[in-house]
């Protein structure tokens, strides 16, 4: 159990995501007093579920890589590693109709829209980038790092379209850094891509993370809406929700950052120690389908030319076994990244699936109408960071506010991926410095 002298006797976490659900089963083994507080139904965060004839799965595709130590970490301690099973992976690219893969020196080689000098300059881009320091690419942007090394003919081509389709008029400013961590997180493993999904889904973990902080004694407490975090006379933490006000010895947040920078007060933000408060985030709209048919061989296939509604075509079935998604079933995610302000973001749902569909047709001529069994339409506001240049200095600390307010939040991630992974290692940094701070 915590002594007098360790972290506050309660503490309240907001946000149910990984970072919160991470945060609270280290807390609650310490011995502290935890409360959980979610504004959804679900656990999870971006990890959530939608149920479909009888099965679940998750509104944003997800995976594991065999280099996500601590997340896998996590999963065994809950005693789900054996759980996990991997299958090969494979990436795609399509252009002016034609899909090509890249997934070795060959397929590289191959790839006509490209003369062949620039196909050697970026082949030798991604031998660098596995070998180089990232010292120093924090400072420069991804556009001035990729044209130096693969030219401005292959970074108009290859490279800033897939930067678009990710960050769309903001590309131009994101750090080389970022680019050089993403990078290396895909591209990791020697003898193949190789990625990872568990039994059951991604419910499954947060229903055994729920099993378990209960048997901890912290306390779930789902659609809590938060509208304000602040501080009383006394200087004790206290949330405001749509059912009541809550306190804490210590409040933990693990909030989008948009989200916290709405909900806490003007006297909250003066006491915080934050760099800056203004960190945009880009959203995503997937709209998955349910086909009895496959599309390719490959998960991901980029459709980064602007005459595709979407980034990406994700094949999540090319993962997973019948048993999770149905026999004879293929799981499709169509994927674009797009802030929250475009109006693409709040298109009618049903305009978005027509639309969608009708250019997953032109992309696949023999896709008809009847191949898909049924489709669902899923956006989020705040996915990743819009990065900039000298991001890093920008990065929100753990310790909002000496003993009364932490952080533990994905615009902290940086430089590690955006992902349950990065989540995971943020979790917990943050909770080791509250550990050593008491």
């Amino acid at each position: 159990m915590a002594s007098a002298t360790s972290l506050p006797r309660s503490v309240l976490i907001l946000g149910a995501g990984i970072s919160g659900l991470t945060c609270a089963l280290r807390l609650a083994e310490q011995g502290h007093d935890v409360t959980v507080m979610e504004g959804s139904d679900q656990l999870g965060g971006l990890g959530t579920f939608f149920e479909h004839d009888g099965r679940t799965f998750e509104k944003f595709y997800h995976c594991m890589l065999p280099s996500d130590g601590p997340l896998l970490g996590v999963l065994e301690h809950l005693g789900l590693k054996e759980e996990i099973y991997w299958r090969p992976s494979s990436f795609a690219y399509a252009h002016a109709g034609r899909i090509y893969p890249l997934n070795t020196p060959v397929d590289l080689l191959r790839f006509s829209p490209l003369p062949f000098l620039d196909r050697i300059r970026v082949g030798i881009t991604g031998a660098w980038g596995r070998v180089c320091s990232d010292k120093g690419l924090d400072d420069v942007t991804t556009s001035q790092w990729l044209q130096g090394l693969s030219g401005k003919r292959a970074f108009n081509t290859f490279w800033k379209p897939m930067l678009e389709a990710k960050f769309g008029d903001r590309y131009h400013d994101v750090p080389a850094l970022w680019f050089w961590t993403r990078f290396n997180r895909e591209k990791g493993e020697s003898k193949g891509e190789v990625k990872g999904y568990i039994r059951g889904g991604y419910k499954r973990i947060t229903e055994t993370f729920a099993t378990r902080l209960k048997d901890l004694g912290v306390s779930l407490r789902l659609n809590e809406k938060i509208e304000s975090i602040d501080l009383d006379a006394n200087g004790t933490p206290f949330v405001q929700t749509t059912r009541g006000q809550f306190q804490a010895d210590e409040l933990l947040i693990t909030l989008p950052w948009p989200t916290l920078t709405k909900v806490a007060t003007v006297g909250f933000k003066e006491r915080a120690s934050v760099p800056t408060w203004d960190i945009d985030f880009q959203g995503v709209i997937n709209h998955v389908l349910f086909l009895k048919r496959p599309l390719t061989k490959h998960y991901w296939l980029a459709t980064p030319e602007p005459t595709h509604p979407f980034d990406g075509v994700v094949e999540t079935s090319t993962l997973t076994d019948e048993e999770d998604r149905g026999q004879g079933r293929h799981v499709v995610y169509l994927t674009k990244y797009v802030h929250r302000t475009d109006p693409r973001f709040t298109q009618p749902e049903e305009e978005i699936k027509q639309t969608w569909f009708k250019a997953l047709q032109k992309l696949f001529p023999d896709l008809k109408s009847e191949d898909l069994e049924a489709d669902y339409l899923f956006r989020a506001p705040f996915v990743e960071p819009i990065y900039t240049r000298g991001f890093s200095r920008k990065r929100p600390p753990e310790v909002l506010i000496p003993g009364l307010a932490s952080l533990a939040t994905t615009a902290q991630v940086y430089p590690v991926v955006t992902s349950w992974n990065g989540s995971v290692i943020q979790a917990d940094k943050t909770v080791e410095l509250l550990k050593n701070a008491s």
